[in-house]
């Protein structure tokens, strides 16, 4: 998928040492999620579901902005309420697909990240900021609540601080987003790309099945209630310790050498 008017693509790919990154390039529009951008992006990451050999994604942005949400001009100009749903269907896919991709998604965020590019944020598994980097759910100011952002939000942070960041509008700061819980790290700007790659290059240095395994049982058991957790986390690693690369971590660990993963 490209800009139309520039006929560049909205999402570059690198791949790199069984890493992904995937930089939404439309700084011109602050990467805005519009219907184009969301499809270049969910497009990249079903390919990527089908490649075994990626083992950690990285997404990152080009220019001052993360990402600024939907694209409001392209919103003003839809009437009909099936299409507005459409796009926040749309929306809500993109970011399902991120929490059931089975590798893990590490958001690079420097500059802003607002409405829908902070639930960007909010539905990768980890979030590295500059310390310059700012979160906020504005939609109020405009009228228009942050509710599908919200859903992400909710199951990130605390209530008492995803309502007030719903209810004001108002920005918060890396430091902030990091004892909220909205990012896991939080580095100067020199270091943001040096400090996300070093991240990724550890994730994708274990096992991939390992991984994949326990990125899906994570988000599954989240959701149930604690009885039910446990009885599904205890079968989920009785089939794990069946798996090659179990036996062979353990293997490893005992006899003091580096494990040989087949990522399987």
């Amino acid at each position: 998928m490209t800009d139309a008017a520039t006929d560049t693509p909205l999402v570059t790919r690198t791949d790199h040492d069984g890493v992904v990154t995937l930089t939404m390039s439309n700084p011109k529009r602050r990467n805005a999620l519009s219907s184009a951008m969301m499809t270049a992006l969910q497009d990249a990451f079903d390919r990527i579901a089908n490649e075994s050999n990626v083992r950690c994604v990285i997404l990152a942005a080009e220019g001052p902005v993360f990402c600024a949400g939907h694209d409001l001009k392209e919103m003003s100009g839809i009437t009909e309420c099936d299409q507005h749903a459409s796009l926040f269907n749309q929306c809500s896919d993109l970011m399902m697909t991120i929490v059931s991709l089975p590798q893990p998604v590490i958001a690079r965020v420097r500059g802003m990240a607002t409405a829908a590019g902070c639930q960007l944020v909010a539905s990768c598994d980890l979030a590295v900021a500059a310390d310059t980097a700012k979160f906020a759910t504005p939609g109020v100011n405009i009228g228009l609540f942050c509710s599908t952002p919200m859903v992400a939000l909710s199951r990130n942070i605390a209530r008492k601080h995803a309502m007030r960041m719903l209810l004001t509008g108002d920005p918060i700061s890396a430091d902030n987003a990091f004892a909220m819980g909205l990012v896991s790290d939080v580095v100067t700007d020199d270091d943001l790309v040096d400090h996300t790659n070093a991240l990724a290059a550890g994730i994708a240095a274990r096992s991939g099945m390992t991984v994949r395994l326990g990125k899906q049982a994570f988000y599954k058991q989240v959701e149930m209630p604690l009885s039910q957790a446990y009885s599904y986390a205890s079968d989920v690693m009785t089939a794990n310790m069946q798996k090659h690369d179990a036996r062979e971590g353990i293997g490893a660990f005992v006899e003091k050498r580096h494990p040989s993963w087949r990522h399987e």
